[in-house]
């Protein structure tokens, strides 16, 4: 008698990706992980162009952060 296929071997239990963390972050190609800078969504008026211009890039999360991104990210 074989099997049943839904009890075959599986890596079980999968985990499961942090929804908020996957929209807010991407990845490098190299593996570093990227974000949006804070501070640019609304009360614009009273910050610099220069400013509003420097809070449009994104930069790369710290590096003593990025462990916790590992655990939130496991596919990424």
């Amino acid at each position: 008698m074989q099997p049943l296929p839904f009890l075959m071997e599986k890596p079980m239990p999968k985990m499961k990706t942090n929804r908020a963390a996957a929209k807010r972050f991407r990845a490098t190609g190299s593996g570093k992980i990227r974000r949006g800078r804070a501070n640019h969504s609304h009360i614009l008026t009273k910050k610099s162009t220069n400013r509003k211009r420097r809070l449009r890039t994104s930069t790369l999360v710290d590096k003593s952060d990025a462990k916790r991104f590992e655990r939130l990210m496991p596919y990424l």
